[in-house]
């Protein structure tokens, strides 16, 4: 239903979120102790290796939002790319030389338009796909976006400046262990003159998690 705004869980938190804070050192140690237990955990059931881990943490550490970008203005410029992005995104991703491998969790690309816009969140941690936009900022990985957000997206993103038609459902997408979300944001108006690498310029990390729209042209 247009205006309604869906998701998945409730939270009791009531935080007050700054999109340009850093963690505290608590929430820190809270994302360290959480990630080692898992990864320690998945190790022990030989879901994978300790030499996976390495290797993805060593590819993630090159990756930067640069990477998600020239995938969306592809998609801009490329009906045919585009249709295959969003339904096999795996695929797609890695003809521009992204290496999704099997070690790596599902990709499910989700396209903003005109009745639906979609935010990315991981309630549990921070799970988010790094191979595409490189770590996450801290705002996503802090108590307070992860509480919020679900439970009053309007206002989590008036607090990053992007106000939201009446009209517009707002969906909460949960990442999770094994799926990772990438917002395909709606092509900016008057960027029709504009080649791919131009376009590109104009994707941020934060509209391909779904908090603002893409710069104007």
């Amino acid at each position: 239903m247009p205006g309604h705004d869906h998701h998945d869980h409730d939270h009791d938190h009531d935080h007050a979120l700054d999109p340009h804070a850093a963690v505290t050192e608590e929430e820190r140690r809270e994302f360290e102790l959480l990630e080692r237990s898992i990864r320690e955990l998945l190790i022990e059931k030989g879901v994978f290796t300790a030499d996976d881990v390495r290797r993805v943490i060593d590819r993630a550490a090159t990756r930067t939002p640069a990477d998600g970008a020239r995938v969306i203005a592809r998609a801009w410029t490329d009906p045919a790319y585009k249709k295959r992005l969003i339904e096999t995104p795996k695929e797609a991703v890695e003809e521009l030389g992204y290496d999704l491998g099997p070690a790596e969790p599902n990709l499910v690309v989700l396209e903003q338009s005109e009745r639906v816009h979609y935010v990315v969140v991981c309630t549990l941690c921070s799970c988010y796909p790094r191979v595409l936009l490189g770590p996450p900022p801290d705002w996503y990985k802090s108590v307070a976006y992860r509480a919020r957000v679900v439970r009053d997206p309007r206002g989590v993103l008036q607090e990053f400046g992007t106000e939201i038609a009446s009209d517009v459902e707002v969906r909460v997408v949960d990442s999770t262990a094994d799926m990772r979300y990438l917002v395909l944001p709606q092509r900016p108006k008057g960027s029709e003159r504009l080649n791919e690498s131009e376009l590109s310029r104009l994707v941020t990390r934060d509209c391909m998690v779904g908090v603002t729209f893409p710069d104007r042209p």
